[in-house]
């Protein structure tokens, strides 16, 4: 990253560098900074920033989410906690082919203009630099999906975001308006690995118990890194009158990979199967 660069990185301009010092990791407060993230994601399974942007950067960003959102359509998104097609060799019981369906009103990456701050924080080096090191990855790329890479999720009132594994490991969420009750994040840390999940842990997650889950409220500005393709994960009911705003940042290990095309229908629903058709077919002439 060239001086250049660095110095028009909008991340100087948003966060709170004084408390975060993400631009500045190899001195000082700085590298003290990054070990306790580091050790918060070894010990907890999530790192939570409170403030992490700066309060009149929160309010433009806000403002921003709330402009957009009304473009945005009604999404009643129903999958299983994998995201894919059920397994049909599971008993007709298992909780794994169970659907869970929640109501959100979200903007895919597609529907976030270029010239939006929120859009240009996702793009930051210093900001991705800063999530790479955080997960202790030799390389981490923002997603190349073109749906997937950045969204905006508004939740209302009595609705919830259903039990779900993120399609790649490094999500992170910065949120924008809290739920005035409710609204909590809650997860399973690291209930499953490359080789196997924690088939008790989940499935009495599944049933109904929240005792081995963590819950936690946040407030508005707050940056969250967890492992979201390893950790069962989900959002408590919202309530109140205010809706539950926040802006999804995913990551990759892997340069330009995209999401299959039956998960991004599951999520995004009519428009994107729409422009999905058009686009094979136009192939296929």
């Amino acid at each position: 990253m060239t001086n250049s660069t660095h110095q028009t990185d909008i991340a100087l301009q948003l966060i709170d560098l004084d408390r975060y010092p993400i631009a500045d990791l190899d001195r000082g407060a700085g590298t003290a900074f990054l070990a306790d993230c580091q050790q918060s994601m070894e010990t907890n399974g999530w790192c939570n920033l409170d403030g992490f942007v700066h309060a009149e950067a929160l309010a433009h960003l806000n403002d921003e989410a709330n402009e957009l959102l009304p473009t945005a359509e009604v999404l009643h998104v129903r999958r299983n906690i994998y995201q894919g097609a059920i397994d049909p060799s599971l008993p007709e019981d298992d909780p794994r082919r169970k659907e869970f369906t929640h109501i959100a009103v979200q903007l895919a990456d597609d529907q976030i203009s270029e010239e939006t701050r929120v859009k240009q924080l996702y793009h930051s080096d210093i900001l991705t630099e800063f999530v790479r090191r955080v997960q202790g990855k030799d390389q981490l790329y923002r997603c190349a999906d073109e749906f997937q890479a950045l969204n905006v999720v508004a939740l209302h009132p009595d609705s919830w975001h259903a039990w779900h594994y993120d399609t790649t490991e490094c999500t992170v969420t910065l949120l924008l308006q809290a739920a005035e009750e409710g609204g909590e994040f809650t997860f399973l840390p690291d209930s499953r690995t490359d080789q196997a999940e924690d088939r008790e842990a989940v499935d009495r997650l599944l049933a109904g118990d929240m005792s081995h889950a963590q819950t936690f409220s946040r407030g508005a500005g707050t940056f969250t890194l967890f492992r979201g393709g390893y950790s069962l994960h989900g959002v408590t009911k919202v309530e109140g009158k205010r809706p539950r705003i926040s802006a999804i940042f995913t990551y990759d290990e892997e340069p330009g990979r995209v999401i299959d095309d039956d998960i991004n229908v599951r999520i995004y629903g009519e428009r994107v199967e729409k422009i999905l058709t058009a686009r094979h077919a136009e192939a296929n002439a």
